[in-house]
């Protein structure tokens, strides 16, 4: 009988990183490997505290954070079956976002990283969002054009590595999340609100309500849509339309400015093999369905993450360190521990301003 030979594996060993996600309206604690294995997760949503608000209300929401955080560590961690010793790194959202509720997840990361000796990761939430398609798919290579569409943002951005970000695009009012809200809220409809409008909409005639489309075939590369939340009230107080046409026609109009303005950005910038979605308003099949028809029409390969990951999560801030370990090597000793939570972190920090509320990134 031939003798058998046994050889170690010399890969280096996928880092396990801990996310910990506190930017808005869910405190979300994950553990997840670099081969892409979510270990353990954990997400408390909010929204029976904000409900009888009709949004988010900043204070409520930090303090919930604070409340949560700590308890969801501990349980994420028994689920895993590990203890800190086991982790490589702590990840945090350190900004964009509320400032009280990223105050309370940052804070406790640096508390847990300074117990551990383990390195800090202070983490870009649309960063974490930006990569979060990575997550689900390993199939996806940089670079790729992304369209980030959440509550508070909503750009088109190049990704051309980790950290690497050339935005394109963004809001120069509201972004589309907002829009979506708004829309709710004039509708009665509650909160959240963007899943209720899109449930609503799949009841009506998105044709039936003349709505603009803001900077659609402008040359100005960039979203608004103050615009059209300000049609949507007064076709509310017009009394002439249904609800569920309404919701319909806003749908409609909003995924023909995020179309429009995509063709923009590829005729600019492009030609890129990927088109990819992340952030909340990403969970709406009718964007996905458009997006992937757009994604067809230029031969360019789609990925939207799963569900899970398109609202905000902690997996998505754990698997961004991930991606910053591997990038990083061996010397690498993390963010310093008196890094300083930001309301406002844009992506692209040499994008230059555009007018309006383009400030936010």
């Amino acid at each position: 009988m031939g003798s058998v030979t046994h050889t170690s594996d010399t890969r280096p060993k996928a880092k396990i990183v801990l996310g910990i996600e506190s930017s808005c309206d869910e405190t979300a604690v994950a553990l997840v490997r670099g081969d892409r294995t979510i270990i353990a997760e954990r997400i408390a949503s909010q929204e029976a505290e904000h409900a009888p608000y009709g949004g988010v209300v900043p204070e409520i929401a930090a303090r919930a954070h604070a409340e949560r955080v700590a308890p969801m560590i501990a349980a994420v961690m028994a689920d895993a079956g590990m203890t800190l010793d086991e982790v490589d790194a702590i990840a945090a959202t350190a900004g964009p976002g509320l400032i009280g509720g990223v105050m309370v997840g940052l804070v406790s990361a640096k508390a847990l990283a300074m117990a551990s000796g383990k390195p800090l990761l202070a983490i870009n939430h649309l960063e974490g969002h930006a990569l979060s398609p990575r997550l689900a798919d390993a199939g996806l290579a940089f670079p790729y054009l992304l369209l980030l569409v959440s509550g508070g943002h909503c750009q088109i951005l190049a990704v051309d590595g980790v950290g690497q970000y050339r935005r394109l695009a963004t809001t120069i009012d509201d972004a589309l999340g907002e829009a979506f809200d708004k829309t709710a809220k004039l509708l009665g409809l509650g909160y959240p609100g963007g899943p209720a409008v899109e449930r609503l909409a799949l009841q009506g005639d998105p044709k039936a309500v003349p709505l603009p489309r803001p900077l659609k075939g402008s040359a100005e590369p960039h979203f608004s849509f103050a615009g059209l939340k300000s049609a949507v009230l007064r076709a509310v107080d017009s009394g002439a339309h249904t609800p569920a046409d309404i919701a319909a026609s806003f749908q409609q109009a909003a995924v023909e400015c995020l179309i429009d303005r995509l063709e923009y950005a590829l005729h600019r910038a492009g030609p890129f093999p990927a088109l990819v979605v992340a952030g909340g308003v990403a969970a709406n099949q009718t964007v996905r369905a458009a997006l992937e028809t757009f994604a067809a029409k230029h031969a360019m390969r789609f990925t939207a993450p799963p569900l899970a990951l398109c609202t905000d999560n902690a997996a998505m801030i754990a698997w961004a360190g991930c991606e910053r370990l591997a990038l990083a090597g061996e010397d690498f000793h993390g963010d310093p521990l008196d890094f300083v939570a930001r309301p406002r972190w844009p992506l692209d920090a040499d994008a230059e301003t555009v007018r309006g509320a383009g400030v936010k990134g």
